[in-house]
């Protein structure tokens, strides 16, 4: 028996009978042969924290653009909150840790620059050309773009988990409704407490039956969510993962008031009318001169056309990428004699 094959007979005696198991994994678009130490899952988490896309995320924005600071969230380490709170979740509810993991890691791959500014920029861009939404530029990411092209392959519930991880309906396996319940959970604790940080909010200013449903701390809030979600989700025999009725009604009162209070706060979103000027500018510049692109991304336009080719392009910059190369092709540079 090879140590894979070690791990599927623990897989078996771990996860219950709601759960994945990785030999009953629906497999890859292109087969291959089996690691022998890993399981399916175990790569696709390999392959996610090992390909570029991954890496950009420390440099892309969560929710406040260029804060001087070293402790507010990016998107990266947003992705890894989730990640943590997804397995935590998974782990007491007799699920796949592995499969959870991978689709945490992988939900935000295809996040533009500039957060939810440049989200809404790029969608503005190709309007006429299917539009844009992050999720499923995750999974163009991870199946077109990621490898020089080639993709990385990724077994079909991760990639299902991906592109379903914001939307309905709800993702067709138990671990991939984990991270879209713990995507929820990890951004409405940290941008509160990015919020908090950069002056925005007061602890009071969150409502009063929150913080008493909740608590008053950071690690409160999000120990009180998550015990939430896995005895709800238990209860009810694993037919979905969920907050239980009356927590559901303070967490949308939770959002809702992160929707009015920093979201749409003008003092935190200041800066993101500019956003749109630098992506456009970006792009069409590359409109207009395809040379320019890498030979990799010009492969993309020939297979799917330039302009989507250039929004793969433009939404896999980084924010200092996005505003360097803004600069160089409409900034003027300094004088310098000679």
């Amino acid at each position: 028996m090879t140590i894979r094959d070690n791990r599927q007979s623990v897989e078996r005696n771990i996860i219950c009978d709601k759960g994945v198991l990785s030999e009953n994994s629906k497999g890859r678009v292109k087969k291959e042969h089996e690691c022998s130490v890993r399981t399916c899952f175990q790569r696709d988490v390999d392959r996610i924290i090992y390909s570029k896309a991954f890496r950009r995320l420390k440099h892309k924005t969560q929710v406040f653009l260029q804060p001087e600071g070293d402790h507010y969230r990016t998107r990266l380490t947003h992705t890894l909150e989730v990640s943590r709170i997804a397995r935590t979740i998974a782990r007491a509810l007799m699920l796949n840790e592995d499969l959870t993991e991978a689709v945490a890691l992988g939900h935000d791959l295809g996040h533009t620059p500039f957060g939810h500014a440049g989200e809404r920029a790029l969608d503005k861009l190709i309007e006429n050309n299917g539009g844009f939404r992050h999720y499923e530029q995750s999974l163009r990411v991870v199946d077109r773009i990621e490898k020089d092209g080639e993709g990385l392959n990724l077994t079909h519930e991760v990639r299902d988990g991906i592109v379903r991880h914001t939307t309905d309906p709800l993702c067709g396996t138990l671990e991939g409704q984990i991270v879209r319940i713990s995507d929820r959970i990890a951004y409405i604790n940290h941008d509160v407490d990015d919020a908090i940080r950069a002056g925005i909010l007061r602890d009071e200013d969150i409502p009063t039956d929150v913080r008493e449903a909740l608590g008053d701390r950071y690690s409160m809030r999000i120990d009180t969510l998550v015990k939430d979600v896995i005895n709800n989700s238990a209860e009810r025999g694993l037919d979905i993962i969920a907050f239980s009725p009356e927590m559901g009604v303070i967490a949308d009162k939770f959002h809702k008031f992160m929707f009015a209070s920093v979201y749409k706060n003008p003092k935190a979103k200041s800066e993101e009318a500019k956003v749109l000027g630098i992506l456009e500018g970006i792009f069409t510049h590359f409109m207009k001169n395809p040379d320019k692109l890498s030979e990799d991304y010009k492969a993309i336009a020939d297979a799917d056309g330039l302009r989507r080719a250039v929004c793969d392009y433009v939404s896999g910059m980084t924010d200092k990428y996005a505003i360097s190369i803004y600069k160089e092709l409409y900034i003027p540079a300094s004088w310098h004699v000679i």
